[in-house]
């Protein structure tokens, strides 16, 4: 006969059983570390050249009006990327309209920082241009050269030592119409803006070929 002192025996050791059966629970510190580290991955923003870029915000411009040309591109720089390797998380592009007198600035960007342009694409409001932007609009097919072409002009004409002097060297590029020579050139700026150089190339943007260099 079971006595009462049995059962309670038997119960103590089925519910140890049971215990020791069940799945281990994690432990709670490691919960936010591993959130964080989700958190931190899911956020790495990617590098774009110029022309990844270009394509996507020259068809956003010519939905806006048919008759849109680019007059100006140009990288930022930020934390998240030096422009090394002719590379950024954030280009803008300036389109005018010459049927309307007007411009768009186009954003392509893939930073996370409160300070650039949400992730995505997204444009400006749409402004009169000043009286110079005729004449410095191009066509989107004479733009041939990509950034990464460029920088890679760079380093044969003063930009290695730079690079070999700081790794973390900002470069920062400027894409314009050259209406005297009649050609698109990519003005590659070592340093965070031109106030502040360390060196400057000017390299063809539709042949590529190097064209001067200096500070």
């Amino acid at each position: 006969m079971i006595t009462i002192r049995s059962k309670a025996a038997l119960l103590i050791a089925v519910i140890s059983l049971l215990v020791g059966c069940s799945t281990p629970t994690q432990n709670p510190t490691t919960q936010p570390k591993q959130a964080e580290a989700a958190q931190s991955a899911a956020k790495v923003p990617t590098l774009y050249t110029a022309k990844q870029c270009f394509s996507s915000m020259l068809s956003l411009a010519q939905r806006w009006h048919p008759d849109a040309l680019p007059f100006h591109m140009e990288s930022e720089w930020n934390t998240e990327a030096s422009g090394q390797q002719g590379k950024a998380t954030v280009w803008r592009a300036f389109f005018a309209s010459a049927s309307h007198g007007t411009m768009k600035t186009f954003s392509c960007s893939s930073s996370f920082l409160p300070s650039s342009p949400p992730n995505g694409f997204t444009d400006s409001p749409e402004t009169p241009y000043a009286a110079n932007v005729p004449g410095l609009m191009f066509q989107p097919f004479v733009f041939l050269t990509d950034s990464d072409k460029a920088f890679a002009v760079t380093l044969e004409h003063g930009g290695a030592p730079l690079i070999q002097k700081d790794p973390h060297q900002a470069i920062v590029y400027l894409l314009d119409w050259d209406p005297r020579k009649k050609e698109p050139l990519w003005w590659v700026i070592y340093g965070k803006s031109g106030s502040e150089r360390k060196g400057l190339c000017v390299i063809n943007a539709r042949t590529g070929a190097f064209i001067s260099a200096g500070k």
